[in-house]
């Protein structure tokens, strides 16, 4: 007998049909994967069908529209299992135990140490506190430092979210040049498949859908560019109009402005999203209230006074940030991480053409200020032929990255001037003398500059001299397979470097043109697309490509790690952040090599000159010194943006300071220390408990290659290469393993079809549709993953690892869980069972239809006196393993089934404890965040009006129902599993020989 569900029979926003639970729909049976309310029709249900006319079938059902019938279990029917050791049974239980979401009381980690990485307790840090009872939500926002593998945290907290039920739809947004990687990372370590979507695979997807209908909704784990979303009018009402499980933000410092679009896009995210994770090395600009904006995108109410905050107090469970001598860090790292190397300050005296250039500008453009007494009186009277003295700067700047980028700079102010005069002239207003003198000095400039040859001969520049000599010192060259970066901020400096270097290094012709395969550049004027190409190639060791020439684009984020640890600065950017970020290109986990700096300074002997010497040597030697003692220079000189950083600076220098007196003069007095305190010191905790593992009962002894092939030798028996394509192989590279399965998606439709939410570049290349490879071995996986970055032409391994979450996995899970028909629980006949004992899984829900608690109970003592013990403990004494050998039928089908009603009574009441027990552990921390949510209200409201104010409300109103959301309430799922019993005979030898 069924029982009907309808929303109108359960209070106001409870569901209570629980992942795993059977349901019966238009006839057909389902299996729920995710169930939620609605303000309108009901339950929305999605499930996947388990009946032959839809199996494998995804639908989502409204129990306002459809009759929704849920099994009662007091009719559960038994059914013996006479399969061979009980294996279709142990299968079923074990599916039903990983199909189970974890509980909110069980803040474990279940998946630590299950992927393809390194088990380092640091990075399982960031998913245990979001996971923690501090948490309404799984909100965080991870600060390491740049290096220390804020992917792979992130990889982790989204695994622990979909074991919990939390992780079915997600969205990652990330910078263009990282999408690849992040996505890589994602699949290939954690076996998590998002799609990557731009606006021309938006629109694609719009054209394959029916019309009205929301192109986020048509694949559930997607990846998408912060540069793509950002165009808030082209997809805000689609974005309105989806909830996610999860969002992650990278690089989240950028929505710190308000009023951007970037920060408009994740205040339509945060609130229709469970979990948020912000992400960045670099999560403020030195403003307390601008950190408090940003957190409050996690938590709204965190923070009642953004003037006055204490970060542990108010932000500790929001907020984790180490650097690379934090202990726990530094004990764990050993040599996945090498040291770095010192920062060589390389000279390079000018040239004669040169030494014009820098007594041009040291004459005219960049005298001493009026203030230094540096040069006598006579200097102190010069002044710049530029009334814009920032704009002198800028012609430094640009000189010393290249003669070729000052010549541009030169011909843009010329051709502004010439506006300028112009557009004066029209007015009949005379020509403005001190704009005659500039262009005057600027065609000086414009002369000099061009007597130095853009061919890159030898002798003509300096620092293109010194690299040349460095790159050949490094050892790039043709038949090399040794790889360097050089870094430089102005793109006509790349530009001019990609043209002259190759050939000076020995590298054909070709290699100084569009046709280059050895020489790579990429800028900010790439397209997506391109630059993920030249990302790809440079981290592929059988590419050819041994030099990559990069402005400051590849400086967030981007890995550069894996085949190079050389690094050239072909100039210096005037901030130490934006240093630390390219040094952490090649210093990163996962560097095997020492990362080696190099850095060409420029250098004159006219007297008064501003040269490499003047700021940039002193802000490298200032931030290898940060980087030594605290792991970071972020915090050295008070502002936490390079722009800003460097602006500062500048306008130090402009006003006749210099970089001493930038240094010394850091804000962050000014500001009581707050964000130097929070962001510039390490972690001074030398020992912290391991997080906690959750409990999770299996059959398996929690083996997932052990289930698996149980699962294929049950579905498919002798047949699984007639039916599957399977067979087993063994790579003879692996010493004493080496084992994978090949497999035919094409001949399983179900599984095909799972398989399209992969991305789609790993399906073509690997031409997955026709022939899957997977494995358990960790070291096959690890080499196969290694190849792949050694390979030519793809990024993806061969070989899939097989975690716990992998579609594969889940795919055989699904189908082990409709071996018994509906309603049925089997009996397992164990001799070593003293008296009937019930399996039965009871869960209860809270109004967001996510479980706040799971038993898994053992009821015996039936009828008169029923003890509930642990269904562990009771298949541990069945001896429910695959040596339990069938020995006959169980006894009296007819009373064992009789008993059912009172094992599911005794059953429901133990789990009515655990409620209780799980409401007052919760009851503190619900309402010490009501009191906080109060208090932040109430100190919100004065002052404010109109928007701001009905804002206020609206967000007090949404956190409240949030409070009440996550309490337990309705009537709990309980579901007889199986049954374990005497056999109708005694075991003997001869019995189980026989069998």
């Amino acid at each position: 007998m069924a029982d009907q569900g309808s929303a109108r029979a359960q209070g106001e926003g409870e569901t209570r049909y629980p992942p795993g639970a059977q349901i019966l729909v238009r006839d057909e049976e389902w299996l729920v994967r995710q169930a939620r309310t609605t303000p309108h029709d009901g339950d929305m249900i999605e499930a996947v069908g388990v009946s032959e006319f839809v199996r494998d079938e995804e639908a989502v059902f409204f129990t306002e529209i459809d009759r929704v019938d849920l099994l009662k279990p007091e009719d559960t029917r038994l059914v013996p299992d006479t399969s061979s050791y009980f294996r279709r049974s142990r299968l079923f239980l074990e599916a039903v135990l990983r199909k189970t979401p974890l509980p909110q009381a069980e803040r474990g980690l279940a998946l630590a140490g299950r992927f393809l990485l390194d088990p380092l307790v640091y990075q399982q840090r960031p998913a245990e506190l979001a996971l923690s009872m501090r948490n309404l939500q799984p909100r965080i926002l991870i600060a390491d430092v740049v290096g220390l593998g804020k992917t792979l945290e992130i990889g982790l907290l989204l695994a622990e979210l979909i074991r919990r039920g939390r992780g079915e739809r997600i969205l990652v947004v990330t910078p263009q040049s990282v999408l690849e990687q992040f996505q890589h990372e994602l699949w290939t370590r954690f076996s998590i498949p998002l799609v990557r979507l731009d606006s021309l695979g938006i629109q694609r997807i719009q054209r394959e859908i029916p019309a009205g209908r929301n192109p986020f909704t048509h694949y559930k784990r997607v990846i998408i560019s912060v540069d793509t979303l950002k165009n808030i009018g082209q997809y805000r009402h689609h974005l309105e109009r989806i909830e996610w499980d999860a969002v992650v933000i990278d690089e989240s410092h950028n929505l710190i402005n308000p009023g951007s679009q970037r920060r408009a896009l994740a205040e339509i995210l945060a609130p229709r999203t469970d979990a948020l994770v912000l992400a960045s090395a670099t999560p403020h600009n030195g403003d307390k209230r601008s950190f408090a904006d940003l957190i409050s995108l996690l938590d709204p109410a965190a923070i009642v006074n953004p003037d006055h905050y204490d970060p542990e107090k108010d932000l500790g469970h929001l907020f984790i940030r180490r650097t690379k001598i934090s202990p726990e860090v530094r004990d764990e790292l050993g040599d996945e991480w090498a040291d770095r190397g010192p920062t060589l300050s390389l000279h390079c005296p000018a040239t004669e053409a040169e030494v014009k250039i820098f007594a041009e500008l040291t004459e005219h453009w960049l005298p001493p200020a009026p203030t230094s007494t540096e040069f006598g009186t006579a200097e102190q009277d010069r002044r710049s032929v530029s009334t814009d003295r920032l704009f002198s700067f800028n012609l430094l700047k640009t000189f010393l990255s290249s003669h070729v980028a000052l010549k541009e700079t030169v011909a843009t102010r010329e051709k502004t001037l010439a506006k300028r005069i112009g557009e004066a002239a029209e007015k009949g207003l005379a020509p403005d003398p001190a704009v005659e003198r500039e262009q005057e000095a600027l065609a000086r400039l414009r002369t000099l500059t061009e007597s130095i040859g853009d061919g890159g001969a030898p002798g003509d520049s300096a620092k293109l001299d010194k690299l040349v000599e460095q790159l050949k010192e490094i050892g790039v060259g043709p038949g090399s397979d040794r790889r360097a970066v050089v870094f430089s901020e102005r793109v006509q400096t790349l530009k001019w470097l990609a043209k002259v270097v190759p050939p000076r290094l020995g590298f054909p012709p070709s290699e100084a043109t569009e046709k280059a395969t050895a020489v790579r550049l990429m800028h900010g004027g790439l397209s997506d697309d391109e630059q993920q190409k030249v990302i790809a190639a440079f981290g592929l060791a059988d590419n050819p490509v041994r030099l990559l020439f990069t402005g400051d684009v590849a400086s967030e984020g981007v890995n550069l790690h894996r085949q190079c640890h050389d690094l050239i600065h072909y100039d210096i950017p005037w901030s130490l952040i934006r240093i630390e970020q390219r040094n952490g290109r090649i210093d990163r986990y996962g560097q095997k090599h020492e990362p080696r700096f190099r850095a060409l300074i420029l250098t004159s002997a006219v007297p008064g000159a501003k040269d490499d010497r003047t700021v940039a040597e002193k802000l490298l030697r200032r931030e290898e010194e940060a980087h030594k003692l605290n792991g970071t220079a972020e915090a050295e000189t008070g502002y936490y943006r390079a722009e800003e950083e460097e602006r500062r600076l500048i306008r130090e220098l402009v006003e006749g300071g210099t970089v001493e007196d930038f240094l010394d003069a850091a804000p962050g007095a000014e500001d009581d220390g707050f964000l130097a305190d929070l962001f510039g010191q390490v972690d001074t905790v030398t020992e912290q408990e391991l997080p906690a593992r959750a409990e999770v009962p299996s059959l398996f002894g929690g083996d997932t290659a052990a289930f698996v092939d149980a699962a294929l030798a049950e579905l498919y028996e002798d047949r699984a290469e007639d039916l599957i394509g399977l067979s087993r192989a063994t790579d003879p590279k692996v010493e004493g393993g080496g084992e994978y399965l090949s497999l035919s998606p094409a001949k399983a439709p179900d599984l095909l079809h799972r398989l399209k939410a992969l991305p789609p570049s790993y399906l073509k290349e690997q031409g997955v549709a026709e022939r899957m490879l997977v494995t358990f071995d960790r070291t096959l996986a690890l080499r196969k993953l290694k190849d792949a970055h050694d390979s030519r032409d793809t990024n993806w391994p061969n070989v899939s690892f097989l975690t716990d979450i992998h579609p594969v996995v889940e795919w055989l899970t699904d189908k082990v869980l409709v071996q018994f028909g509906r309603q049925e629980a089997p009996v397992i006949a164990s001799p070593y069972v003293r008296h009937p004992t019930f399996l039965v899984q009871g869960i209860y829900s809270n109004a967001l239809g996510r479980p706040t608690v799971v038993q898994w109970m053992a009821v015996t003592g039936l009828p008169s006196t029923p003890v509930v013990s642990s269904l562990s403990a009771a298949l541990d004494a069945a001896q429910v393993d695959p040596r339990l050998a069938v020995t006959g039928e169980p006894r009296d089908i007819s009373g064992l089934t009789a008993l059912v009603p009172a094992a599911v009574s005794a059953a429901r009441d133990h789990l009515e404890r655990s409620r209780k027990a799980w409401d007052a552990l919760i009851e503190e921390p619900l309402a010490e965040y009501r009191k906080q949510l109060t208090e932040w209200h109430q100190d919100s409201l004065p002052g404010t009006a109109g928007r701001r104010r009905h804002q206020i409300e609206e967000t007090a109103q949404k956190q409240s129902r949030l409070l009440s959301e996550l309490q337990t309430t309705g009537r709990p799922l309980l579901r007889v599993l199986a049954v374990l019993d005497k056999p109708a005979r005694p075991a003997t030898p001869a019995t189980i020989a026989e069998s």
